[in-house]
């Protein structure tokens, strides 16, 4: 059994699992009933394409209070509620240019076991990278997470393999995969689908199994990552 949590304003992770455009955040569900004490959990949590549980965190309007506070109080009422019982696997997608301590609070405060940094070949993607093994540097003493590698989401840029092999290396971890780019992607989000389930015999569909496959036998290997100083 699998739980999703959406940790970015944006609210966007969920959405193809749940075939839907944006799920209603815990934020803005308990702005609307007063309080988030107001709240069950089966008013924030959805069940979507093979019974995979969804949950946002949303954030407050552009502009206006601190993001990650969303986090903080989502995984509060998330704890509180049970919401974690009889899970397998929690999956929490963070945005990647981490800069405020709410959306860092998996890691900070040891709600994650391992860290996998979905990153390119481009070069702000790598800096990124670096700035979030930083911040598992900063915890890692003090809490179990670990860094569990590398994924390469292919942007076609030059070199791009050997680049991200290289910044792994650098960071005493490994590429857990690169994922090709194709455009069978763009085609199930058009129809608010994961590439499984619009398109389950495609190539790309296997190098998702293939990636699941790789963070599951990967489970308790991860390390204390080396960022590069710059």
């Amino acid at each position: 059994k699998i739980l999703i949590v959406g940790c970015d304003p944006k609210a966007d992770s969920t959405r193809l699992i749940l075939h839907a455009k944006a799920q209603d955040t815990i934020l803005s569900l308990a702005a609307s009933a007063g309080s988030v004490e107001d709240l069950e959990l089966e008013d924030v949590m959805k069940v979507g394409y093979k019974d995979i549980r969804c949950v946002e965190s949303g954030g407050p309007e552009p502009g206006v209070g601190c993001a990650g506070r969303g986090v903080i109080t989502s995984i509060n009422f998330l704890e509180e509620n049970g919401a974690y019982e009889n899970i397998d696997y929690v999956s929490y997608d963070v945005l990647g240019d981490v800069v405020c301590g709410g959306f860092a609070m998996p890691i900070r405060e040891n709600k994650a076991q391992e860290i996998y940094i979905v990153m390119s070949g481009e070069m702000m993607a790598m800096y990124a990278a670096n700035n979030i093994s930083k911040g598992i540097l900063k915890y890692a003493n003090s809490g179990g997470v670990r860094l569990g590698g590398l994924i390469c989401n292919e942007r076609q840029t030059d070199k791009e393999l050997e680049l991200a092999e290289a910044l792994a290396k650098k960071l005493g971890t490994q590429l857990i995969y690169f994922v090709p780019r194709d455009n069978v992607v763009q085609h199930a989000e058009l129809r608010r689908m994961t590439v499984l389930e619009y398109a389950p015999d495609s190539k790309q569909a296997d190098h998702y199994r293939n990636l699941a496959t790789k963070v599951h036998n990967n489970g308790g290997k991860g390390i204390i990552p080396t960022p590069i100083s710059m």
